[in-house]
C-alpha cells in the first residue's frame, strides 16, 4: 500500500506528520506513507523546512492520498498548473482531505454532490466552492473522505487502515500513538468516529 501525504508550502505540521506517523505503523506489512510535495523542499506554516520523499506526480499513482492543509491553500486552489499535476481517481484510489485540503478536493472536482468536513477558517471558502459543510470531524462516502480540525488526522488514518487493512490493524496503530492511561478510550473514540462510513464487511474483518 503506497500512500501520498500531499504537503505543500505553508503546510500544517499536524496534518502531515500525524497521518504519516500512524500509517507508517504498517511498514512491516508492506505499507509506506510518503511526504509528497510540489518541490524538493517545503516550509511549514511555522517555519519547519522538510525534504520531499516523493514528487507531487506520485499522488496520481498512489493507492491512497491524503491532501493536507496549510496557510497557502487558497493560492494553490487558484494555481491551475499545480492542480493539473494531480490526476486523482476515486475509482481506483482512496482519497482523503483535511481542513483546507477539502478546498483542493473541491477544486479538483472530486467532491461532487457530497457533503464534506473542513476547519472553521476554511468553511466559508468551501461553501463558496459549492460544497455543503458538515459540523462534524469526519465524513466519507465511497473512496472520498474529509476531516475537519488538525487532530482529525487520526480519523483519516484510521479510515484508510479500515478500508485497506483491517480493524485490528487500525486499532493497533492508534493504540501505539494514544496517550498512556487513555489508550482504550482513545482508540474506541477514533474508531467510532469513522466506523459508520465503512461497508459492514470492512468494518468487522480481521487481519
Amino acid at each position: 500500500m503506497q500512500i501520498a501525504i500531499l504537503t505543500f508550502d505553508g503546510f500544517n505540521e499536524l496534518d502531515s506528520f500525524i497521518a504519516v506517523g500512524i500509517l507508517n505503523r504498517m511498514k512491516p506489512k508492506g505499507w509506506k506513507a510518503f511526504i509528497t510535495c510540489p518541490a524538493d523542499t517545503v516550509t511549514s506554516m511555522n517555519g519547519v523546512t522538510i525534504q520531499a520523499e516523493q514528487p507531487l506526480e506520485f499522488a496520481s499513482t498512489a493507492d491512497a492520498v491524503i491532501i493536507g492543509s496549510g496557510i497557502k491553500t487558497r493560492e494553490i486552489a487558484q494555481d491551475r498548473d499545480m492542480l493539473a499535476r494531480l490526476q486523482l481517481d476515486p475509482a481506483r484510489q482512496i482519497i482523503g482531505a483535511q481542513c483546507s485540503g477539502t478546498l483542493l478536493l473541491a477544486k479538483l472536482g472530486l467532491i461532487g454532490d457530497l457533503p464534506a468536513c473542513t476547519d472553521l477558517t476554511t468553511k466559508p471558502w468551501v461553501i463558496e466552492a459549492g460544497v455543503r459543510v458538515l459540523d462534524q470531524p469526519f465524513y466519507a462516502e465511497g473512496n472520498i473522505g474529509t476531516a475537519g480540525g488538525c487532530l482529525a488526522a487520526q480519523y483519516l488514518a484510521a479510515w484508510i487502515l479500515l478500508r485497506a487493512a483491517s480493524r485490528e490493524d487500525a486499532e493497533a496503530a492508534l493504540h501505539y500513538v494514544a496517550p498512556v492511561g487513555q489508550k482504550e478510550d482513545y482508540v474506541a473514540r477514533a474508531i467510532a468516529s469513522v466506523i459508520d462510513y465503512m461497508p459492514n464487511e470492512m468494518a468487522t474483518r480481521s487481519a
